[in-house]
């Protein structure tokens, strides 16, 4: 007779009934970039009451750009809730949201850092991973995903200022911070970088966008190769679609942000709870030999 199988561990889970998620159409509610998940209608769904941990990040140490709202915030919810200590950076006119945040994460038992300041800065970049090491004490997970999209009809009105300001949040910044990172993290940690479906599907509308993801994708595949060796991995995540303050706030136009996801399969847009496990997993060693990949 065989010995029986021990249970397989649980996975993250995001708990979001496909039924009760937000369709279009939605109301009106153009926001001043970057700003608030707090005035978005209806709320996003970031795994504040939906996502259940399972302590599969239990001792890591994180940094989250843009862990304030979104996608970001997601994240840095779903680390806390595995275990991990969590560090968020975000601007300072966010700050209503971070400190949801920072008291959600502290709810999960864990350290919470806030790290407010404008990672167009190469200077404060290096001085937002050494005060998040000194305050962690120590890190292991980098997840570069604070991101900048202003649509723009045409070539001829996109503005050299704009496309200065996209490129330096967007490709800048993650190479900044990745580089001052690089020698806190030991064997075992892991880089995630925040792409996008524009990459590969580019909008019209977001000309400068589009290239700057183009872009983190291929220094994630190419540090991936780089780093492998010091048994550091880097993958991204390429979202679609997700239900987002970066689409209220310029992101797209406000007819579009009505119909946001309408035109997908599923006839709506993601929700932020919904790609967190992704980011969960590509840390753990369920994913160990996924070092060069781009997740969609």
């Amino acid at each position: 007779m065989q010995d029986e199988k021990p249970p397989m561990k649980k996975l993250p889970t995001s708990m979001l009934p496909e039924e009760t998620a937000p369709r279009p159409e939605f109301p009106e509610q153009e926001q001043t970039p970057p700003g608030l998940d707090a005035e978005m209608e209806p709320s996003p769904d970031h795994g504040e009451t939906s996502y259940t941990g399972s302590g599969r990040l239990a001792g890591k140490k994180a940094l989250i750009t843009g862990g304030d709202s979104g996608i970001g915030r997601a994240v840095a919810i779903a680390f806390a809730r595995e275990g991990a200590d969590v560090a968020i950076n975000y601007l300072p006119e966010e700050q209503k949201d971070a400190d949801e945040v920072i008291a959600l994460i502290k709810a999960e038992g864990r350290t919470a850092v806030a790290l407010p300041g404008d990672i167009r800065s190469e200077s404060f970049c290096q001085s937002l991973v050494a005060d998040a090491v000194e305050q962690l004490g120590g890190l292991s997970i980098l997840v570069n995903n604070a991101g900048r999209q202003q649509y723009c009809e045409t070539l001829e009105e996109l503005t050299t200022e704009d496309f200065d300001a996209t490129f330096k949040t967007n490709v800048y910044a993650p190479f900044w911070i990745t580089r001052a990172a690089l020698p806190h993290l030991q064997a075992g940690s892991a880089i995630i970088n925040t792409t996008s479906v524009q990459a590969y599907k580019p909008s019209p509308i977001l000309l400068d966008y589009a290239q700057t993801k183009a872009c983190l994708a291929i220094f994630t595949k190419s540090l991936a190769k780089q780093v492998a060796k010091r048994g550091i991995r880097v993958n991204a995540v390429a979202p679609g679609p997700y239900w987002t303050v970066l689409q209220s706030s310029g992101g797209q136009p406000d007819e579009k942000v009505k119909q946001f996801g309408k035109d997908t399969p599923m006839g709506r847009p993601g929700q932020p709870v919904e790609i967190a496990p992704l980011y969960v997993t590509g840390i753990r060693c369920l994913l160990i030999y996924l070092r060069t990949g781009v997740v969609f």
